[in-house]
């Protein structure tokens, strides 16, 4: 750090937690975790410990404060990393007792309260003592629906309270020193917008396979997804690209290298979407054990001279140019709901197909707008919808008290949504609504959905818009695995279902609320009908593009803004030559110097920033 310091530069430094010596285990065997079989696991791997543990919270708390006490005025340190990639669950006597304190504090003491919420009735489950309560266990109780989703969301909280514990002495001892931890994109095991609220900072680790058997820029969108989601945890705020590779991941299925450009391209389009880091691990191969041959920016030869090392110069020397970027963020236009709560109930419930596949279907939403170079926020249905023209909420199979008239009021004000098959149907306990699906959301969609049928993968059904439809829309679709069977009661039909029994059943609506309108896809559908339908919605909405013009298959334009100038990533995630034709105007290339305007070439995995004045459009 010393060194750091005398040229320059700074450093992140990080809690031990994640990783627990074998003295500590071998001293105190209650920090180890017990897995859901209720058996205690030997010492090993990471992310081992016991988050409930009194000793192993007294241990965390007393390096972290030897830590603080040592670096606290040390001119090199910048941002404290709290331990590494939270994950995992304990099912230990600790633990357990926890969770019934958590549930007692959630359910005011009142057993006939969970009983309720939890609906234990059904099967002869009804508890009589709060001792009787267990987590989930493979051998034990799976199927309450209710005790799934409560010990989901304690595991979230156990995880918190821990950081906060690792937290108290940094921030008491250095108090203007920020705090972040590493996230893992979109990872199942803890609600994320929690965990955000107790940092100052929010990063992740970005580890995608590019070159695999999903074309490039199909997961270059996913990954956008992810970096949008990020941004959007602290309201547009940047974040920080904590973890990347500078050439393969060890760990992969394959550990192919990252072919030319790509390198640079990925490091931009983190940049793109409201990073203002780029970070690699690891800084030098270990020389042994489970990520000696992970990526690194020093390889074993131990030189400088390597594809790799000028890969990561040249993003240096572009980092350089960028300066003006740091700080600015981008204010979409257009929100997408993905919440955790909402896919844990989803992948839980047992119906009506197997694979629901709730965020993949997200990510196909989003792509539509990623395609079209509209930027989007990625939000949790809690977030403030009132500064949105377009709010999207794919199968928002839960509706959290609250939420309905927040859309409600949403699109009253003049707000579009945009929601499917498969919503409203539980509330926060997974229990299901009454009286007509979608539930609270049947007054704003203006539709009843009576059934939902279940497709085999060899089975297909179209949707075929209705003739003169408001949108303009004229192909037939492929509705595939879910069929939504609606009735009308004040909305629109737009497109019908072209065969089966609900032949002539409507598959789009769109219903007039207040100065807004609702729409209701009641079909899965192919990319196809979605590229369309966003595409037509978002000129009748006058969605702004970040450049007002198509871009070719596989291009992405994404922009951030200081307010007087904007920033303008012009991406290109194919391996084929592309072209872009600017709208009039002239633009700056920050990383080439010179003015640029018209035709903008793009190699393939190329991309080129651009800066304009914001009074260009």
């Amino acid at each position: 750090m010393d060194r750091l310091a005398e040229n320059g530069a700074y450093a992140v430094l990080a809690t031990p937690s994640g990783a627990r010596p074998a003295w500590l285990s071998a001293k105190y065997p209650e920090v180890l975790r017990v897995q859901p079989n209720r058996q205690r696991i030997l010492h090993g791997r990471r992310h081992n410990h016991c988050y409930t543990s009194p000793v192993y919270r007294e241990k965390t708390q007393l390096i972290n404060r030897k830590l603080a006490e040592r670096y606290k005025d040390h001119p090199a340190l910048i941002l404290w990393h709290v331990s590494n990639e939270y994950r995992g669950e304990c099912h230990c006597d600790l633990c357990q007792e926890a969770f019934r304190n958590w549930l007692k504090a959630k359910y005011d003491n009142d057993l006939d309260k969970l009983n309720h919420a939890w609906w234990t009735g059904f099967w002869s489950h009804t508890f009589t003592d709060w001792s009787q309560i267990e987590s989930p266990a493979p051998h034990g109780e799976l199927y309450i629906h209710g005790l799934n989703l409560d010990w989901k969301r304690f595991v979230t909280y156990q995880t918190v309270d821990f950081i906060k514990n690792e937290i108290a002495p940094l921030r008491e001892l250095t108090p203007d020193i920020k705090v972040t931890t590493n996230l893992m994109g979109t990872y199942p095991g803890l609600d994320y917008w929690k965990l955000a609220e107790v940092l100052d900072v929010v990063s992740w680790d970005n580890y995608p396979c590019w070159h695999g058997e999903v074309p490039d820029w199909d997961l270059a969108a996913s990954v956008s997804f992810v970096h949008d989601i990020n941004r959007s945890f602290k309201g547009g705020m940047p974040f920080m690209m904590m973890e990347s590779t500078p050439s393969m991941t060890n760990w992969q299925p394959v550990a192919k290298l990252k072919r030319p450009g790509m390198h640079f391209l990925s490091s931009m389009q983190a940049v793109a979407h409201g990073s203002d880091t780029v970070q690699y691990f690891q800084w030098r191969k270990s020389r042994g054990c489970s990520e000696k041959f992970h990526g690194a920016v020093v390889d074993h030869c131990g030189h400088e001279h390597t594809r790799v090392m000028r890969d990561v110069a040249e993003v240096g020397k572009a980092l350089e140019k960028l300066d003006k970027v740091i700080g600015t963020t981008v204010r979409p236009e257009v929100a997408l709901i993905y919440d955790w709560e909402n896919r844990w109930a989803i992948e839980d419930a047992q119906g009506p197909r197997k694979e629901k596949n709730y965020q993949g279907t997200c990510e196909l939403h989003y792509k539509a707008f990623w395609q079209q170079g509209i930027p989007v926020d990625v939000i949790n249905m809690d977030c403030d919808f009132s500064g949105y023209k377009l709010l999207i909420a794919p199968m928002l199979y839960m509706v959290r008290p609250g939420v309905a008239e927040r859309m409600e009021a949403f699109v009253a004000s003049g707000g579009t949504l945009v929601t499917t098959y498969w919503s409203g149907i539980v509330d926060e306990n997974d229990l299901c609504f009454l009286g007509g699906f979608p539930g609270p959301l049947r007054k704003v969609t203006g539709i009843w959905s009576e059934e939902i049928d279940a497709l085999y993968d060899s089975d297909v059904n179209y949707a075929v818009p209705r003739i003169g439809n408001r949108l303009g829309l004229t192909k037939e679709y492929k509705a595939v695995e879910l069929a939504d069977l609606i009735h009308v009661e004040t909305a629109e039909v737009l497109a019908e279902y072209k065969q089966d029994f609900y032949k002539g059943r409507p598959a789009l609506t769109v219903n007039r609320f207040g100065k807004g309108q609702a729409y209701y896809i009641a079909f899965r559908s192919g990319f196809d009908f979605l590229a369309d339908f966003y595409s037509r919605l978002a000129e009748e909405l006058g969605i702004s593009r970040v450049i007002d013009c198509d871009l070719p298959e596989g291009v992405t334009a994404q922009m951030r803004s200081d307010g007087k100038t904007d920033y303008i990533f012009v991406m290109n995630f194919s391996n084929e030559e592309k072209q872009v034709n600017l709208p009039d105007g002239e633009y700056t290339d920050m990383l080439e110097g010179g003015s640029v305007k018209g035709v903008l070439d793009l190699p393939g995995y190329g991309v080129r920033i651009l800066e304009r004045p914001k009074t260009i459009y």
